[in-house]
Order: C-alpha cells, then structure tokens, then sequence
C-alpha cells in the first residue's frame, strides 16, 4: 500500500525540482547528443543528461507507487 507521506514528498520534489533539472539538461543533451557520434567520450555524459531529462518520470512514477526515497 503506498504511503501517503511519500506521495507528498514526491510531488514536491516533481514541482519544485525535477521540471528545473529536466529543463537544464534538456537543453545540454541536444548538444551533447548530436557531438556524441563525432566524439565517443561525450557518450557517457549524454546519458547521464538523458536521465536528468527522464527525471520528471521518474518522480512521477515513484510518486505514484509511493515509494521511499531512501
């Protein structure tokens, strides 16, 4: 059964804080992404950016399950 207490810590990081880290690494992935076929090394860093950009999901989905943070 999902813990209410979760529920709200989750919406809060999802409001206040994953649209932001979504938002900056959007905006580098772009560039790093379309560099990355060119430049091997920038793989690595394009992925941790894709999951800055997937974080949102991530919030929401554990928002819903209520799922621990720890």
């Amino acid at each position: 059964m999902p813990n209410p207490l979760w529920f709200i810590f989750w919406l809060l990081v999802f409001w206040f804080v994953s649209f932001f880290v979504a938002f900056f690494c959007a905006f580098f992935y772009i560039w790093v992404y379309a560099f990355a076929s060119c430049v091997p090394a920038l793989t690595g860093i394009s992925e941790i950016l894709l999951q800055g950009v997937q974080f949102p999901f991530y919030c929401g989905k554990a928002m819903l399950e209520g799922k621990a943070a720890f």
